[in-house]
């Protein structure tokens, strides 16, 4: 496999979060011949509103678009905000939804995973950021789960637990498997 572009989109902005410490995981743990790329700019992409989807939208609506288009496939990680999906990440799928039925991801594979305090992991923000990214065109591989319960880290980097690096590097193999 060679020449891989992976768009990663984490649904957490606090830099020392575990979901942003899970994508480290996932850049260390990609594939060889793979690039996982972080987009960093999703704080700054305003909300969405189709008076700003014109012939000059945002810049930060660019990047991200423009990222997303150069991807292969996507890696979505996230925390679970009040059961759902955190804001900043439902604004980047509306964003990635237009125009509609010609979205910068349509069709490309897709995975989400993550962590979130619960016993549950963020299961339900997982469920619901897949259904939401499947109506805006991406291609979600349905069975490509991991929720991580943060408790069962007990406070360490989840580079720190074989289970979590094993599941990750699976996740990403069977993702990859699924572009083309």
């Amino acid at each position: 496999m060679t020449d891989m572009n992976v768009l990663v989109l984490v649904g957490s902005l606090r830099k020392a979060s575990i979901n942003r410490q899970l994508a480290e995981v996932a850049v260390d743990t990609a594939p060889d011949g793979v690039t996982l790329r972080v987009f960093d700019g999703l704080a700054e992409v305003p909300f969405y509103n189709e008076d700003l989807d014109t012939d000059s939208v945002p810049e930060p609506v660019r990047a991200l678009r423009a990222a997303a288009a150069d991807a292969d496939a996507a890696l979505v990680i996230t925390p679970e905000y009040n059961g759902s999906i955190p804001g900043v990440l439902k604004n980047a799928i509306d964003w990635l939804s237009r125009p509609w039925g010609d979205g910068a991801l349509m069709d490309k594979p897709l995975a989400v995973v993550g962590a979130a305090l619960g016993r549950y992991g963020g299961k339900w923000a997982h469920d619901e950021t897949r259904k939401s990214f499947g109506i805006a065109g991406a291609r979600v591989i349905e069975d490509l789960e991991l929720s991580v319960p943060a408790s069962s880290l007990h406070g360490a980097h989840p580079r720190e637990s074989a289970d979590v690096v094993t599941a990750v590097g699976d996740v990403l193999g069977k993702l990859v498997a699924s572009v083309g």
